[in-house]
């Protein structure tokens, strides 16, 4: 099978992908605010989904012990996993489920709210001074009435509009600030390439009133109270509710909004008396897939130019996939010299680099060099990329590079003396050549293995193609699309870096000149 023929057949199962998504795209009920006949207690028994780390995932432990809490790293996630049936219910806050209800219909409310929090503004334990300044901006606020035009345009009227807010005189520096870009509105969203919401203007006009420049960094929910422990961000502006528990780890501003949380679920999947399994409409006409289909592609690149965000994000992917490799294959160079040598001691420190790095999740690497190792360095979350993919791809070529020079003959080796080479000039044009030959298939499973786990970086605030997915997800709740058109774009990456190296091998191994091209993962 030809290349472009492969590329025909990924097309086609993305547009059936698609055509399916729009035969079974859920209920087209209404998306009111209106409350059902059942009680939060019909969902004690059931599946509830949470954000990962939040007050509502506590709350669901503890008060719903026989139900199947499911966590999930990100808000579109979680409303995705209710929207398909994965989950029977979530819980999310009263502030952001209109605009969710809005442009997703068939959403309800369940009950009254389950209980209410104090939000407030995260600060890193014994930085007293940026707590205080806070407290003084949110008072000047309040008392000039900016506080509330917010309120009113942003929570009460639904005006997202950001407005133009006047830079400080003079440079003092800037301000980091973490914020979870998929929170949704009102509070947080990325819309125009930019960030806006409730939140963003705030801490934008927090900025000002320090004559700061304002930093964001975008961490999943879950990940903001590390980042701040570990000195990362400055201060937390998602929204961050106020708990005895996280009071251990870090401070906190005076509270500058109080939230509601409630229960939601598809009102399909609800009955009179009870929750019963739903099932999608399934007449759809031909035209109206394709019209579904063409919608979703405006709705997700097109509007707002959101296909800036995926063609940053794919840049960032094809960065990091670079000089991690380039930075394994090197390293792994070294690594393979030390467990060649005759001295017992690097020998063994080799052994334990490469049985530490094959046996520990790659994820865990990252999270431990980005936390622990430059836990009070201020470096460049695409660098610890950089350095935890490569040491971790380096284990994996060293042992290619060990087993590939161990196949040769020594004999080959002791005749290239024996014509007056150098070890240095045998290794260099008679071992090394070959071995290139031999570990060349292996060592292409493992860079498209590599491109591939890329996608975890968005653990510690790199907005790659995956993030940049969620991202999009927030602002559209359209969940099918996105992950498609990444899958579809990670299949590309991967096909076309496979497609480069065959050419490499067919140059480099005369054997496989004659051979047609075969790509396959």
């Amino acid at each position: 099978m030809n290349q472009i023929m492969r590329i025909r057949i990924v097309i086609s199962v993305f547009l059936l992908a698609m055509s399916l998504v729009s035969c079974s795209g859920g209920d087209h009920a209404s998306g009111s605010r209106s409350k059902g006949s059942v009680a939060v207690e019909d969902f004690s028994t059931k599946r509830i989904a949470v954000l990962l780390g939040s007050t509502h995932d506590q709350y669901a432990r503890k008060h719903f012990p026989q139900a199947t809490i499911q966590e999930y790293k990100s808000v579109p996630d979680m409303i995705l996993a209710v929207k398909t049936g994965k989950a029977d219910a979530g819980i999310y806050n009263s502030n952001q489920l209109p605009e969710v209800m809005h442009e997703q219909s068939g959403f309800m409310l369940v009950g009254k709210p389950l209980f209410s929090a104090d939000i407030a503004v995260g600060i890193g334990k014994g930085n007293d001074g940026l707590r205080l300044s806070f407290n003084s901006f949110l008072e000047e606020i309040r008392r000039n009435g900016v506080y509330d035009d917010m309120v009113t345009r942003w929570l009460k009227t639904g005006d997202y509009r950001m407005p133009a807010i006047p830079e400080a005189p003079g440079d003092q520096g800037s301000i980091i600030v973490g914020m979870s870009y998929n929170m949704g509105l009102p509070f947080t969203a990325f819309s125009d390439n930019r960030l806006i919401g409730f939140n963003v203007e705030m801490v934008e006009r927090f900025g000002a009133y320090l004559g700061k420049r304002v930093v964001y960094e975008d961490y999943e929910f879950g990940n903001l109270i590390a980042a701040l422990v570990t000195g990362k961000i400055d201060m937390i502006g998602s929204l961050l509710a106020i708990t005895e528990e996280r009071k251990m780890k870090i401070d906190y501003s005076d509270p500058y909004i109080n939230e509601d949380a409630y229960l939601f679920s598809l009102r399909k999947h609800v009955a009179q008396g009870g929750v019963q399994s739903g099932s999608g409409d399934a007449g759809d006409t031909f035209g109206t897939v394709i019209s579904g289909i063409e919608q979703s592609f405006r709705s997700n690149i097109v509007e707002e130019d959101r296909w800036k965000l995926i063609v940053g994000g794919l840049w960032v992917t094809v960065v990091i996939s670079f000089f991690a490799t380039l930075l394994g294959t090197l390293f792994g160079g070294v690594i393979c010299f030390l467990r060649m040598s005759k001295n017992r001691m690097f020998r063994g420190a080799a052994r334990a680099y490469i049985s530490i790095m094959r046996g520990t999740p790659v994820l865990v690497v990252l999270m431990l060099i980005f936390y622990v190792v430059f836990a009070s360095v201020n470096i460049d979350p695409v660098m610890v990329a950089v350095i935890a993919f490569g040491m971790n791809f380096a284990a994996y070529v060293s042992e290619m590079y060990r087993s590939g020079i161990e196949s040769i003959d020594r004999g080959q080796t002791e005749a290239g003396i024996a014509m007056g080479f150098s070890r240095f000039d045998v290794f260099r044009y008679i071992i090394l050549p070959q071995t290139v030959v031999r570990i060349l298939p292996v060592y292409k499973g493992e860079f498209i293995s590599l491109v591939k786990m890329t996608s975890i970086v968005g653990y510690i605030a790199v907005q790659d193609l995956t993030k940049a997915s969620d991202i999009i997800r927030s602002r559209t709740f359209d969940a099918f699309f996105p992950i498609i058109m990444v899958a579809v774009l990670y299949y590309l990456i991967s096909w076309s870096l496979l497609f480069f190296l065959d050419r490499i091998e067919k140059k480099i191994d005369p054997k496989k000149r004659k051979q047609p091209s075969i790509s396959t993962f």
